[in-house]
């Protein structure tokens, strides 16, 4: 007799493995459907693997298949960090800095004095980036409210996000720094789990929190829950599995406070291409705790909710900051990724950066493509079309098995809408990478 609990593995299992059948089938479909396989000489489905190894971009989507398929074994091994019995909790600091929040930043401030976590280990460091507006105000009002826990920095004026940071870190006195966005909340055992891979492994520098959208108000943060979920609970904790999570995101982050600070002067005037770099912070501190020999993790159990963006302008100037970031820090990572930086778990880290590059090689090609898209016949439009369905339908219905929720038909949207309306982004941030600005106030 099947037990209940083989029943739910199974079918975690098989909810694992949807992206891959998914990112399977569209390569399949579109290769074979449209005729390219059988032009090539391919007259049998068995050999279709030879069909998509002699097509260009069939190659490269085959690729990304694999890869996908092999995030998926590795989300499947991955489990969250459980805390050791008997338990000595540290002091731990969280840093929230801000900017023109106004009262987003007390709801922020609030849920981490609220948070479970023993007061007495707990502070607060708030960094007011001379904000403009009245953020300032409420971050007093939560400073006469929780006095014990909470501290002040005011900036006079704007110096951006990592020189709060910094300021915080610095003024930090806790072992673990915590980073907080401050248009963000936490739930109450968050600060918790997010200490707890450091209390398991002394080798852990780094930990990632679980990004979920606060709002749900439109129809583009309501797409882009449904990619945070495919970003962090399925990319990360695949990462996680070989200890090398390549970024640990600014909403929701945990550093050894040892690891972090002798590196600050060097990570506040870090240059690209002769100038500052005035985004990416969270990954640029990834890499300066991986190139330490330190492992970088994910907790599945550390939630933060933040606020996504609700208007196309918002998400396109919010992805060219994120890609931006993408390309700089890929150059760091670059530089030492051959290097002997870690002992083991040395090659996985090389393979998602290789594959995550190929989506500029997949852009150029698809340039090149462009004019013959008009002169295809239907067929082939339809079946590329149907093939870009299959595997959105695929990987979103991963979202079931995280949420139970059937919101997840929002990720079959926006693949739609990044196919259409987000394709222009990495060459133009791969253009514009020198332009150091937020974007995004």
């Amino acid at each position: 007799m099947i037990r209940a609990s083989h029943l739910k593995r199974i079918a975690s299992a098989t909810l694992g493995a949807l992206p891959f059948v998914g990112a399977f089938a569209s390569v399949l479909w579109m290769l074979w459907g449209s005729g390219s396989l059988q032009s090539r000489g391919v007259g049998a489905l068995g050999d279709w693997a030879i069909g998509c190894a002699t097509h260009p971009i069939g190659a490269i989507v085959l690729i990304q298949a694999l890869y996908t398929g092999l995030q998926s074994l590795l989300w499947m091994r991955y489990r969250p960090f459980e805390r050791p019995e008997g338990v000595v909790w540290p002091k731990v600091s969280v840093v929230i800095p801000a900017f023109n929040e106004g009262p987003m930043v007390e709801r922020s401030i609030r849920s981490v004095a609220r948070c479970a976590y023993p007061k007495e280990l707990l502070e607060i460091i708030v960094v007011d980036d001379g904000s403009r507006d009245d953020t300032f105000f409420h971050m007093q009002r939560l400073r006469r409210e929780f006095p014990d826990v909470v501290r002040l920095i005011r900036f006079i004026s704007n110096r951006g996000k990592r020189a709060g940071l910094e300021a915080g870190f610095r003024a930090a006195t806790g072992e673990i720094v915590v980073t907080i966005d401050s248009d963000s909340e936490i739930e109450a055992q968050t600060i918790h789990e997010m200490v707890t891979p450091f209390l398991v492994d002394p080798k852990i520098g780094g930990v990632a929190g679980r990004v979920a959208v606060l709002n749900r108000d439109s129809i583009i943060s309501r797409m882009l829950e449904v990619q945070y979920a495919l970003a962090f609970d399925f990319a990360r904790a695949a990462q996680s599995t070989y200890r090398c999570v390549a970024c640990c995101p600014g909403a929701l982050s945990a550093f050894r406070r040892e690891a972090i600070v002798p590196h600050l002067t060097e990570w506040t005037n870090q240059t690209f291409l002769g100038r500052p770099v005035g985004h990416g912070e969270d990954q640029a501190l990834t890499n300066i705790v991986l190139r330490q020999g330190y492992d970088t993790v994910y907790q599945r159990r550390a939630v933060v909710h933040t606020l996504a963006p609700t208007t196309y302008g918002q998400l396109s100037r919010m992805f060219v900051r994120w890609d931006r970031s993408y390309i700089v820090e890929g150059f760091s990572f670059a530089k030492f990724m051959f290097s002997g930086y870690r002992e083991k778990n040395r090659v996985l880290p090389v393979v998602t950066f290789i594959v995550s590059n190929m989506r500029l090689v997949l852009f150029a090609w698809g340039i090149v493509e462009l004019p013959l898209v008009f002169t295809e016949d239907l067929t082939t439009l339809v079946h590329a079309s149907i093939a870009l369905a299959v595997g959105a339908l695929f990987s979103a219905a991963y979202y079931l098995r995280i949420e139970r929720s059937f919101r997840f038909i929002y990720g079959l949207l926006y693949a739609l809408f990044s196919v259409c309306l987000l394709q222009w982004i990495l060459p133009w941030a791969l253009i514009t990478v020198r332009d150091e600005r937020w974007g995004t106030r």
